[in-house]
């Protein structure tokens, strides 16, 4: 299996130390500082756990004590499943100071999703929850332990049936921490999957934490911020765009939401004074429905920042009047690249545009088709390098071919519009890789569970706008000869085949046949026009 490398030009890597943005610290590194720093500062609320800074050192290492006992060794690969609770962040942390590598999954995951990152990873031990927003977690361990060859160990935090125990583990967590080099890959995230299942992202210690320090200073973070996690902890967002680790990085308190749904959210943002969180667009207009109505006291909230998917401008323009708070629109990739609205621009360029990038040595160009420049001004295709952007996913040799150039820039697939100032205004994507509530969606991957139903001759499935979700998915299904399934049919046919439930189709239109290009393909841009003019909201339609 390969071991996960990220490597950057010897020369590019040499200006990136020398201008500061990479610092030589590992994540262990930061927490141990923040640990001697703060020791009884709060670091961490979930629930009935409040941890400080010390005690969130000591629990991480507890569990790299355990990880190291069950004969795990530095530089494998452990896959980590788990909601937004406290133990989340003493396992990333633990195997971090056991020089592992953390893969992160979404609690929305299911069999598909995990058995493939974990098989990918070369994981050798998958550390989940016991049961989250009713979901058992126990019978998909099963399944990865029977299914993937090299995992070991299955660690749970919660019941854990027949497997380890996550609070079982380790003793007194005294042993030092496993020395890591900076420039080594921290951990793996998942990219939205363009095409086919997620490709894993290397983020090293070094380029990551860069992003993490550079995006807690853009965003004012101090001492006295209090960041609420209400998207899933595993998420680049909700991670460091400035996320929890931005706000720890700078000694504040993070307040983990088991999910961001406004009841929850406003009572947590009121009983622990919230002054930041982070929303998809989706989201954010939820939360401007229901704050007019809720009882909960929202006046500690000083920033929403709105990421994940376009932020419309009429919806942009109504946070500060109807939640009291700075917007912040985020522009980013769990690639690399991250643009942020400043917290003084004026509120024209706030709600207009999706921010300017974090670093001075953020490379940005805006492309035609062919590969050039565009003008200023015009809509092109987004191409990205810097010190915080990847070089390469893991083990993705044809991937890589199609989504970075020889000279390392990153084809992001974005559609932007470069303003004066460096701003960037999201125009949509350039491929079939719909984002669904800041969800990223492989239309082919969706495509290819709806044609395994024996009742499906083909299907192609596009992005139709909405004004909730931003995009949602709209399968076009051509039936088998003969065959009468239905939409309902289909959806349970998705659901059942194990993959998160925010890829099962919003929408799915029966038609007779498909329109071709001339060399036989099928033509989303033909499906997308297709649906405005004949089947929108006619037809058999669900």
């Amino acid at each position: 299996m390969t071991t996960p490398e990220q490597i950057w030009p010897e020369k590019l890597a040499q200006t990136y130390v020398e201008k500061g943005y990479w610092q030589g610290e590992t994540f262990g590194q930061m927490l141990d500082r923040l640990a001697q720093a703060y020791p009884e500062r709060m670091a961490v609320i979930a629930g009935e756990a409040r941890w400080s800074y010390a005690e969130l050192a000591r629990r991480a290492r507890i569990a790299a004590e355990g990880f190291a006992e069950l004969g795990l060794e530095p530089g494998e690969r452990v896959l980590l499943q788990m909601p937004n609770r406290a133990e989340f962040l003493a396992a990333a942390f633990g195997l971090f100071y056991a020089g592992l590598i953390p893969v992160y999954a979404l609690p929305a995951h299911r069999e598909t999703e995990v058995l493939h990152l974990a098989a990918k990873s070369g994981a050798r031990a998958y550390v989940v929850a016991d049961r989250h927003d009713g979901f058992d977690y126990l019978p998909l361990a099963r399944r990865v332990l029977a299914e993937v060859e090299g995992v070991e160990h299955v660690i749970v935090a919660g019941d854990p049936g027949e497997f380890t125990a996550f609070d079982a583990l380790g003793g007194e967590g005294l042993s030092a921490p496993v020395p890591r080099d900076p420039q080594a890959v921290a951990f793996l995230q998942i990219s939205g999957g363009s095409t086919g299942l997620p490709k894993l992202i290397p983020r090293t210690h070094d380029d990551y934490l860069y992003s993490v320090r550079a995006s807690a200073e853009i965003c004012g973070l101090s001492a006295r911020s209090v960041y609420l996690c209400a998207l899933p902890a595993a998420h680049n967002f909700p991670m460091s765009s400035p996320g929890y680790l931005g706000v720890l990085h700078v000694g504040g308190t993070v307040v983990m939401s088991p999910n961001p749904q406004p009841d929850i959210a406003f009572r947590l943002i009121a009983e622990h004074g919230v002054t930041i969180t982070g929303l998809v667009p989706p989201l954010a207009l939820l939360w401007m429905q229901a704050a007019p109505r809720s009882k909960h006291d929202l006046s500690s909230l000083e920033v929403l920042g709105v990421g994940g998917a376009k932020f419309i401008p009429e919806a942009a323009a109504k946070v500060r009047p109807v939640l009291g708070c700075t917007l912040q629109q985020v522009f980013g990739m769990a690639e690399g690249l991250v643009n942020y609205t400043r917290l003084d621009d004026p509120e024209e360029m706030i709600i207009n545009t999706q921010g300017r990038p974090i670093s001075p040595h953020d490379e940005v160009l805006v492309l035609d088709d062919d590969g050039k420049p565009v003008p200023e001004g015009e809509p092109g295709n987004l191409y990205t390098r810097g010190p915080y952007t990847i070089r390469g996913y893991h083990a993705e040799p044809s991937a890589n071919a199609r989504s970075f150039t020889p000279d390392g820039f990153y084809r992001t697939g974005d559609v932007v519009r470069r303003l004066p100032g460096g701003y960037l205004e999201v125009r949509g994507r350039a491929g079939d890789h719909i984002n669904r509530a800041g969800e990223k969606i492989s239309a082919e991957e969706v495509e290819d569970h709806l044609i395994a139903h024996e009742g499906v001759f083909d299907a192609a499935v596009v992005a139709l706008p909405d004004k909730f979700l931003g995009e949602k998915t709209c399968a076009f299904v051509v039936r088998a000869e003969a065959g009468d399934v239905q939409s309902k049919d289909l959806k349970a046919f998705v659901r059942g085949r194990g993959i998160a439930e925010f890829k099962v189709p919003d929408q799915i239109v029966f038609v007779p046949e498909f329109q071709t290009t001339a060399v036989g393909k099928v033509s989303r841009k033909a499906l997308r026009a297709a649906l405005k003019d004949n089947y929108l909201n006619k037809g058999d339609a669900a």
